[in-house]
């Protein structure tokens, strides 16, 4: 079976991930859900994590997923509540990596290191991953979220390349063996992609990726690191350090770097609404990947309502673009990233999303970045950006 490397495929130039136009089709985010107040009922979830759930359910011999019946409370705490399953991970880690070389039977072999940090008390986290051989030099991250309904997993890849998530990998721990799925469908062919998380220690683990094309009825596997801890989670920081090969734009998420006191105003979006709700609260925004990309996190609150959710900003070298991936710990879920750039101080970004059954286009604006108090505004357009409307407005104030 000629096996494709859903990370990357190793060729003569080096290890690249699989065409931008299959990843942009494969990728599980999801529109309509998960900015939290910032679209408000936001109508459905796209059918992406719906579709991993049944392939879990029927395809690999997973139980299936039953809503509780409503006067049936302990229906909803029979599954096992697994937000802390990827705890051992948090820390700085020592990996060394295999990776099998497309359509052969030949590996490449190199060590690197593994960077984990801990997001909202363990029901997320991030890892950047550095890895360098004689050929080819990688980095990436993933960013793992949980799911306290359904009980699962998502696990989201990016390679600094080009700054775009991949599908999500989605499933569960079991017997101290985690076990995570989606189907890719690059170059036309049906792929399910299986990781395997597995012989945990307090100082060492095991990973594997595997790829079918039947099913799930046979695997192979093309990817398999070996990782051991070298540091704790409170040294689990990245630097913001310049790298080589700068590229115009890639600093100017810059300075939102560190800590902030948060002051929210939102309002129901589309609707003409008059009325603002406030919130207030504090936030922090890390360095990933040298500076080309960031974690921000903020945990704000409201007259009735909790908002805490990350957004993963993401550099692409190659198109200068910035790619902003935003989820709400209510459910895990990465929505559609917003894409753009800044022009004279001021970035705009953009995405196409689906409010109360209607496309609607969706714009962050990002100003007065180098002042004391940067400031942020979403605006939503039913008219193809004709006209927008402003629902969500934040202005921060450094703390640290």
């Amino acid at each position: 079976m000629k096996v494709k490397n859903y990370r990357y495929a190793i060729q003569r130039l080096g290890p690249i991930m699989r065409s931008r136009a299959a990843r942009e089709l494969g990728v599980q985010t999801h529109a309509t859900h998960g900015r939290s107040i910032m679209h408000q009922s936001r109508t459905k979830i796209a059918k992406g994590a719906s579709m991993v759930a049944a392939l879990l359910a029927i395809g690999l011999g997973l139980p299936a997923l039953r809503a509780p019946a409503a006067d049936s409370p302990a229906a909803a705490s029979a599954e096992r509540n697994g937000q802390h399953d990827f705890d051992f991970l948090f820390g700085r880690w020592k990996v060394h990596l295999k990776r099998k070389v497309t359509g052969t039977d030949r590996w490449t072999e190199s060590d690197g290191y593994g960077i984990y940090r801990k997001v909202w008390g363990g029901r997320a986290n991030l890892n950047e991953f550095f890895s360098e051989s004689p050929n080819d030099h990688v980095e990436g991250l993933t960013l793992r979220t949980y799911n306290g309904a359904t009980h699962l997993w998502s696990l989201y890849w990016a390679n600094s390349r080009d700054g775009i998530l991949s599908s999500a990998q989605v499933g569960k721990f079991d017997h101290g063996q985690g076990k995570f799925y989606a189907q890719d469908n690059s170059d036309g062919k049906s792929t399910l992609v299986r990781y395997v998380w597995s012989k945990i220690t307090p100082t060492s683990a095991h990973f594997e990726q595997a790829f079918s094309e039947n099913g799930g009825s046979s695997w192979e596997v093309n990817w398999i690191s070996d990782m051991m801890r070298i540091g704790d989670a409170e040294d689990a920081t990245s630097s913001g350090a310049g790298t080589v090969d700068e590229q115009p734009g890639q600093r100017d998420f810059e300075p939102l770097l560190g800590r902030w006191s948060f002051h929210l105003k939102v309002r129901p979006a589309l609707t003409g609404s008059t009325q603002w709700v406030n919130y207030t609260g504090l936030g922090e925004c890390a360095p990933l990947w040298h500076g080309r990309a960031q974690l921000d996190t903020i945990n704000l609150e409201g007259p009735t309502k909790h908002i805490e959710g990350l957004t993963v900003r993401l550099f692409n070298p190659k198109t200068h673009e910035w790619r902003l991936y935003w989820a709400n710990s209510r459910d895990g879920l990465v929505v559609v990233p917003q894409v753009g750039q800044f022009k004279a101080a001021h970035g705009e970004f953009f995405a196409q999303d689906v409010l109360d059954d209607k496309s609607v286009l969706v714009k962050f604006d990002w100003s007065a970045m180098m002042s004391k108090s940067p400031h942020f505004e979403q605006s939503f357009s039913n008219d193809g950006g004709k006209n927008w409307e402003v629902n969500w407005i934040s202005d921060q104030t450094r703390v640290n």
